[in-house]
């Protein structure tokens, strides 16, 4: 497979994936800030340190409330990480490679791109409640993953989608965990409060784990949520399953499948992480702190993404499509 033809499809994923992501934390903080008990300040300010994205944002936001928030994160086309810059990338990588694709992929991802620069013109953000476009955002591209698995041949390019889509799950379900570190509730007292309670749930709604994580554990406990999100072997959104899925896919990509060991660095990197979090348990993480392993973890699937790109894409064309961003 051509190398320009297999970083659009590795990007398609890792852009829809991050849509996703961006659609259902930005949805969630929504809800919780309904919810939050009167005269509490809405908690925009540590979602945007979580994705990555504060410089960016205080250089043209002097206030974090939800308007500019929401905006930011949801249609900003200054900000590359935003849900509209992500499908319009998206939908380009695929523009790429249609022939790659199925009819049904491409009429959905072609179908969201429109939607969302429909919502923009309408200017979403400043309705009262903008919960129906984060819905629709999540479930197109629900549909999009479904048709990928259902429509898509088993061939070095599925495997290239399904490797950016894990790699941009684990890195943002670690971002996500982070927002629950830069929330820090206003004193020590209110740990274990129902204030706690309600931050802890809209973590795991955020990643569709409250119902799931429920059935397993019962009470909400934030180590519980942890172990869940982070070491869970089972759960399709947890930093674990997501590097699990990744390695098979960079396994097939080698024709690497079944044999012991590894047959390049990058095998080696992401084989070192994944035991790391399978061998770990979730005292290692506390203990460790939150913050910082989850700051490690994602400097260590940024080291893997350089790899796969000095790997699998260095080679170029001679034209490029607009700068990706990790």
């Amino acid at each position: 497979m051509l190398s320009r033809v297999a970083e659009s499809l590795f990007w398609l994923g890792r852009y829809t994936e991050r849509a996703d992501n961006y659609a259902r934390f930005t949805d969630v903080n929504f809800n919780l800030s309904l919810d939050l008990p009167p005269g509490m300040k809405e908690q925009w300010e540590p979602l945007i340190a979580a994705t990555g994205d504060w410089d960016d944002f205080t250089k043209r936001h002097k206030d974090f409330t939800r308007e500019s928030a929401i905006n930011f994160l949801a249609f900003d086309t200054e900000n590359p990480n935003s849900i509209i810059n992500s499908i319009k990338q998206a939908r380009e990588n695929a523009r790429v490679v249609r022939e790659n694709l199925s009819k049904e992929m491409w009429e959905v991802l072609n179908d969201l791109y429109h939607y969302i620069n429909t919502a923009a013109k309408k200017k979403i953000w400043r309705k009262e409640d903008p919960s129906d476009f984060f819905r629709h955002v999540k479930e197109s591209i629900q549909l999009l993953n479904g048709l990928t698995y259902d429509t898509a041949p088993r061939t070095e390019g599925y495997y290239f989608t399904r490797l950016g889509q894990f790699l941009e799950r684990a890195d943002k379900t670690s971002r996500i965990l982070d927002v629950k570190y830069h929330v820090l509730l206003p004193s020590v007292e209110d740990v274990g409060s129902p204030l706690d309670f309600l931050h802890w749930t809209a973590l795991l709604k955020s990643v569709s784990a409250f119902n799931a994580y429920r059935r397993n554990y019962g009470t909400i406990m934030p180590s519980n949520v942890v172990e869940y999100l982070v070491l869970d072997s089972k759960f399709p959104r947890s930093i674990l399953f997501s590097l699990s899925n990744a390695e098979e896919c960079l396994h097939e990509i080698s024709d690497s499948r079944g044999r012991s060991g590894f047959s390049n660095r990058i095998e080696k990197l992401i084989g070192n992480l994944r035991s790391d979090l399978e061998f770990a348990e979730v005292s290692d993480v506390i203990n460790f702190g939150l913050h910082e392993y989850m700051d490690n973890l994602q400097q260590k699937i940024n080291t893997l993404s350089e790899a796969i790109f000095e790997q699998y894409f260095k080679v170029k064309p001679n034209y490029v499509l607009e700068e990706q961003s990790q």
